[in-house]
């Protein structure tokens, strides 16, 4: 079938599409939630299941269950090498988040909370699997899919499953949203997080003053040290981004604390800086640090393999006159770690918008059908 085929027949079926994104939507899926996150997981395997498709619901206990399952099976294939597609369930958004922001269509976008990240994602990878049980699609690979729990909080339980389930494939597919003006993702920094606990000795403030290590002004000397790591240059960023301490005013504070973000652009920059995170020494005699963490993403490098995959892409989308761009980016997917696997990675495949993780958050509805498009001219072709 071609471009122009599939295109009018994906027009057809948006506004169907949106009003399951928008369902989607409407069942909150807050990260940490996991008795939403599994009610709204279970709601979108019955959304496949009524296609036909059997799921496999990957049970967790600290964490929402994933969902695995094939819309090409491996028997169904005439190429070696499946293709792997990766989306999330979860969002950053708490749980009555939609009472204070209702999904709404509004100058030809759609509106609400974890709408662009990444529901509508969802419900363009169903309009897939629509196409291939009307038989419109033609994959010559087995396509397997990963729809993970855990994604926005650093894939804590879905790293080992994602890497699993990659091992195999020859191209990864990710569903996260595009960058602005229809760029895909071909480089993404790598991520960590640290958390450094500061023992010092408390003390009255008036009295015995003297007596006391300010675990606030310990802290204070490591914030300046850890923020001077940064290196713009380099693609290396820093962040405490939150700080905690003491009890009372006339109180030596005893403890303190921070969070850390780190965000890389090398791997090896990565084991740099966490090497001299790790490395801390109190400034203070009678101080105690405590570091714990590390980098839990790896940068998605935009290799040779990830840039031909990006043309490819690039050239499809010119077919429905497209124009596909590519960018980099600072945050972290699970495209992370397939591409950090050497299997090519291409992420921000989702409907066009902005607003990811803000009040704004929204997609471009005529950009629907031409995603629904590319995504199944890729898994056609490659």
């Amino acid at each position: 079938m071609t471009s122009q085929t599939l295109l009018d027949y994906f027009k057809e079926r948006s506004a169907a599409a949106l009003d399951l994104a928008r369902r989607f939507v409407e069942m909150e899926s807050p990260t940490a939630d996991k008795n939403h996150v599994d009610a709204f997981g279970a709601y979108v395997a019955e959304e496949f299941r009524a296609l036909g498709t059997e799921i496999e619901v990957i049970s967790q206990t600290t964490a929402g269950n994933h969902l695995c399952f094939n819309l090409v099976p491996p028997a169904a294939a005439t190429e070696t090498g499946p293709i792997l597609i990766l989306g999330h369930l979860d969002t950053v958004w708490r749980f009555g988040e939609i009472t204070k922001r209702p999904f709404r269509i509004e100058g030809g976008r759609a509106y609400g909370p974890g709408l662009f990240d990444m529901k509508m994602s969802l419900a363009l990878l169903h309009m897939i699997q629509q196409a291939l049980r009307d038989g419109r699609l033609r994959p010559r690979r087995a396509i397997r899919v990963l729809i993970t729990s855990d994604e926005e909080e650093g894939s804590l339980t879905s790293r080992a499953l994602i890497e699993k389930e990659a091992a195999d494939c020859h191209f990864v597919l990710v569903l996260e949203p595009p960058l602005p003006d229809y760029r895909v993702k071909t480089m993404r920094k790598g991520v960590g997080r640290f958390h450094i606990a500061v023992k010092g000795r408390s003390a009255h403030a008036g009295i015995d003053h003297e007596k006391g290590v300010n675990a606030i002004e310990e802290l204070s000397h490591q914030i300046i040290t850890l923020q001077s790591l940064t290196d713009y240059g380099r693609g290396i960023t820093i962040n405490v981004g939150v700080v905690s301490g003491g009890t009372v005013p006339n109180v030596v504070p005893a403890e303190a604390e921070a969070v850390v973000d780190v965000r890389v652009s090398a791997l090896t920059d990565g084991e740099e800086i966490a090497k001299r995170i790790f490395g801390l020494k109190p400034a203070h005699t009678g101080a105690m640090l405590t570091i714990t963490g590390g980098m839990n993403r790896p940068p998605l490098v935009r290799t040779p393999a990830i840039v031909h995959l990006y043309e490819k892409a690039r050239d499809l989308a010119q077919e429905i006159g497209l124009s596909l761009g590519e960018g980099a980016t600072g945050g972290g997917s699970d495209g992370c770690f397939t591409a950090a696997l050497g299997i090519p990675t291409l992420d921000g495949l989702g409907v066009d918008g902005r607003g990811a993780h803000a009040l704004d958050e929204h997609i471009v509805v005529a950009d629907i059908p031409y995603k629904a498009t590319l995504l199944a001219r890729l898994i056609e072709t490659l």
